[in-house]
């Protein structure tokens, strides 16, 4: 009889997660949802804050199979927050072309964030998404109709897709860490004394 426990961890690992390069993403050409993603950027700070302090910090280093931990998670966020900033900068500037990512990550391989402690990551994250909702506030009537190309995806963006973007992203990320988090604790071994 299999106990729950390895039915569980098998369920957990087994499931195919759509990779971030691999998503596509439609203009919502509008910007009627603009005030809702705000919410959602605004909010992720917190999510992200509730959702850490539920999982066992002896967890939060753990790099499965050369993958980023769950700290490293956190990390990423932070390092593209001045990316997006930039990128609302480019609207606001009438740029074409949006500044582009780079797509090895290597800000986030090189910084060392399971070194860093994870309350300075979320502290940080947290002041850095405020300037970038701000900055997304800021943009004017006219700012907000501005269209300028992704540099990846090759497709026209308004200030919302952008920001739609950056909210996927957030919860690409967190569903990650959700992820480990049950990885983690599935594996394991629970004290039945």
């Amino acid at each position: 009889m299999r106990s729950a426990l390895s039915s569980r961890k098998r369920n957990s690992c087994s499931h195919k997660v759509q990779r971030w390069f691999d998503r596509k993403f439609e203009p919502l050409n509008t910007n009627l949802s603009f005030e809702g993603i705000m919410e959602r950027l605004a909010d992720t700070p917190l999510r992200l804050s509730h959702k850490i302090h539920h999982i066992d910090p002896a967890h939060w280093t753990l790099s499965p199979e050369g993958a980023w931990s769950i700290q490293e998670q956190v990390g990423h966020l932070l390092d593209l927050e001045p990316l997006w900033l930039g990128r609302v900068q480019d609207f606001k500037a009438g740029q074409e072309t949006l500044r582009p990512a780079d797509l090895s990550n290597r800000k986030t391989h090189d910084a060392g964030h399971n070194d860093t402690a994870m309350t300075l990551l979320l502290d940080e994250f947290g002041l850095q998404r405020k300037e970038l909702v701000k900055a997304f506030l800021s943009l004017s009537p006219e700012e907000r109709e501005r269209t300028a190309l992704h540099p990846r995806l090759r497709t026209p963006m308004l200030p919302v897709d952008l920001a739609y973007f950056v909210a996927e992203h957030d919860d690409h990320h967190l569903a990650s860490i959700t992820r480990l988090a049950d990885d983690h604790r599935n594996s394991t071994p629970q004290n039945t004394h």
